[in-house]
């Protein structure tokens, strides 16, 4: 299938299948014109990719997903140890985000949000 049915099959758009095809996570056969022939295994790869993109998994992070997909004899232990890994990256970020979030509101709460001219939000962020 040429590309535009893949980005159909996958809900990609075909800029996105063209980069994968480039940093090699997909490698679609070429036809005799030299388009992409894109056969029902790219189309998988392009759905796991996509799905593992959607859960937060980094391209890198894919690159070894499919690598572990690929391989019959890998060790559900591996795919476990890169799965827990990213919750734990998120767990930091969503610390980061709560603390971003008390700090912002600390600092709203001590705005009178009024006509005057001071303001200790732009204060506190003028600060060095």
């Amino acid at each position: 299938m040429n590309i535009g049915s893949a980005a159909r099959a996958t809900d990609l758009p075909r800029k996105t299948i063209r980069y994968y095809e480039e940093i090699g996570l997909v490698r679609p056969a070429r036809a005799d014109n030299g388009y992409r022939d894109y056969c029902d295994t790219d189309v998988h790869r392009l759905r796991f990719v996509q799905r593992a993109r959607s859960l937060g998994f980094s391209i890198e992070e894919c690159r070894m997903l499919l690598s572990l997909y690929d391989d019959e004899h890998r060790a559900s232990a591996d795919v476990k140890a890169l799965t827990l890994e990213k919750i734990g990256q998120i767990d930091r970020k969503l610390d980061e985000l709560k603390s971003l979030r008390a700090t912002l509101s600390r600092l709203a709460d001590t705005c009178q949000g009024d006509g005057r001219p001071d303001c200790p939000i732009i204060s506190d962020l003028a600060r060095t």
